[in-house]
């Protein structure tokens, strides 16, 4: 067992990861430092210190052991807290879900009402990654009509923007969870619906979530224009927030399935630097949140592609250690997945590159516990199981578990289709 802390652990598997030796390692924090750094041998001390989990860089150098390893600092060094809905809900209003109905009911919109609303929509969002998908259409829907009636009653101009504002977010997030399930027309028809309540409520940051649900679904049909196309227009409208960063991970994704290497660079360090200056997340959980455990994902996803078949590529094994980054963050400590859709698609990597190797029954073990689970995007996970899909097919032909393992696949495939 290792028993150093996970942030030990990560600096040595990201340097190894990049057959980088100790002084080279400190080479490449040199170039990425605000400042000049001491001599190699104070350097080198730290390095051992750091690696062996003796002791934790201070905030000098967390950004620079970040940056030089192309992700945030809370990426490797998370901010402790985690918020609880309910309770924040009765906290501040002293009203439930029910009593908040009643009063929109009644047309009572206090300023208790309105906090109830927030807390309700924040709650919707953070319930994304693991509530049923049908139950969440239902609720999400529930809610939208809801706050849509309560455009009609007497509100101020303030609260009658902010209630649009949050029929965006509601809208928005029905739409991915429609698109999750395979619903493609209704799933557009609803993001095009978050887009015109942000543009009536002035809210660029709603718009921006429209266009990155633009790009992942053109993602997922492989039309890669469109995302660039969508990336583009999301910075139009909000050039420096969350929905900013993940539309340049969506850019480096497409630009890692074209083959250009450079733009898949360029898109990555653009949306790492950006997510760098933005304040840490109050609620991890929500799905318009970027929190900096999804950027070792979008980098996952990027040198996976890029890795191609050599198994002891860099970009293989950086696509290796950061799907476990993925899988350490993304369950907890109980084993309750926090983000079973990431989860997935990681195991998918990790079975990728194990299929890569030669490791044909640990790559379908992989496979398999990825399309296993209860919460899924399909589109998505269509999308990355095809290319394990493609090196089984290719590679083990013969073999009864590989068609076993495709034949699951084809199934899978048949209702999205």
């Amino acid at each position: 067992m290792d028993d150093r802390p996970a942030w030990a652990r990560r600096i040595t598997e990201e340097r190894e990861a990049r057959n980088w030796n100790k002084p080279q390692f400190i080479e490449a924090m040199r170039l990425h430092a605000p400042a000049e750094l001491p001599e190699k041998a104070s350097l080198l001390r730290r390095v051992h210190a750091w690696e062996s989990g003796a002791s934790c860089p201070d905030d000098f150098y967390k950004p620079v052991i970040a940056k030089t390893f192309g992700t945030v600092t809370t990426a490797i060094w998370p901010v402790a807290g985690h918020r609880d809905a309910d309770a924040e809900l009765t906290a501040v209003t002293g009203m439930d879900t029910v009593e908040i109905i009643t009063r929109l009911r009644s047309s009572s919109v206090d300023a208790a009402t309105m906090d109830g609303l927030r807390i309700t929509v924040d709650r919707l969002c953070s319930e994304y990654p693991y509530l049923p998908a049908p139950q969440l259409l239902v609720e999400g829907n529930a809610w939208l009509r809801r706050m849509i009636t309560l455009l009609d009653g007497r509100l101020t101009l303030g609260q009658h923007r902010e209630i649009l504002a949050m029929a965006g977010w509601l809208a928005a997030l029905v739409g991915c969870v429609q698109y999750d399930s395979t619903d493609r027309t209704s799933a557009e028809a609803t993001r095009k619906a978050a887009w015109n309540l942000g543009e009536e409520s002035g809210n660029g940051e709603v718009m921006a979530w429209s266009q990155e649900m633009r790009a992942w679904f053109a993602l997922t049909r492989g039309d890669y224009r469109g995302v660039l196309d969508a990336a583009a227009a999301g910075h139009s409208v909000a050039p420096s927030g969350a929905a900013a960063v993940q539309l340049h991970a969506q850019k480096a994704k497409a630009w890692a399935r074209i083959g250009d290497r450079r733009q898949v660079e360029v898109a990555l360090d653009q949306g790492r630097a950006l997510l760098e200056g933005l304040p840490y997340p109050e609620n991890l959980d929500n799905h318009f949140c970027v929190d900096p455990g999804k950027w070792d994902f979008y980098s996952m996803d990027c040198y996976r592609i890029l890795g191609g078949l050599d198994a002891g590529s860099t970009e293989n094994k950086l696509a290796g250690a950061y799907a476990r980054e993925v899988l350490r963050t993304g369950i907890d400590s109980t084993g309750f997945e926090r983000s079973p859709m990431r989860n997935a698609e990681a195991r998918v990597t990790l079975g990728v590159i194990s299929a890569r190797e030669g490791e044909l029954e640990q790559a379908l073990d992989y496979g398999r516990q990825a399309i296993g689970g209860d919460r899924v995007s399909l589109p998505s996970l269509l999308m990355v199981s095809s290319e394990l899909a493609g090196i089984v097919g290719e590679r083990y032909a013969g073999d009864a578990e590989a068609a076993g393992y495709l034949d699951q696949l084809r199934h899978l495939r048949n209702p999205a289709a």
